[in-house]
C-alpha cells in the first residue's frame, strides 16, 4: 500500500515514543491497529460488492442474449411448422404446392 521501509517505522516509533510516551504508546498503537483492520475489512466489503454487481451485470447480459436467441429459434421453429402444416392441408386437400403450380408442364 505504501512504500515505507524499516528505517522509516523506525523513525516513526521513535518519534511516537517520544511525543505520546512509553506508558500510552501500546494502547495507541493498538487502536491505530484496530481501525487499519476495520479499514482493510471495509475496503475488501467494497471490492467484494463491486465484484458481485459486474458479475451480476455479466449475467444479465448473458440471461438477455439467451432469451433472445431462444425467441428467435422459437421464432424460425413455429414459421417451420406453420409452413410445413399449410403444406400438408395441400396435400391433403389434393391441391398441388404452390411451388409446383408455378413450374410449367
Amino acid at each position: 500500500m505504501f512504500d515505507i521501509g524499516f528505517s522509516e517505522l523506525l523513525v516513526i516509533g521513535v518519534v511516537a515514543l517520544i511525543v505520546i510516551g512509553p506508558e500510552r504508546l501500546p494502547r495507541v498503537a493498538r487502536t491505530i491497529g484496530h481501525l487499519a483492520g476495520r479499514l482493510q475489512r471495509y475496503v475488501s466489503d467494497v471490492k467484494a460488492d463491486i465484484n458481485r454487481e459486474i458479475e451480476l451485470e455479466e449475467l444479465r447480459k448473458m440471461r438477455d442474449s439467451m432469451q433472445k436467441a431462444a425467441s428467435e429459434m422459437q421464432s424460425s421453429v413455429d414459421t417451420e411448422l406453420n409452413k410445413t402444416a399449410a403444406d400438408l392441408n395441400q396435400a391433403a386437400a389434393g391441391e398441388p404446392k404452390a411451388e409446383e403450380q408455378k413450374k410449367p408442364a
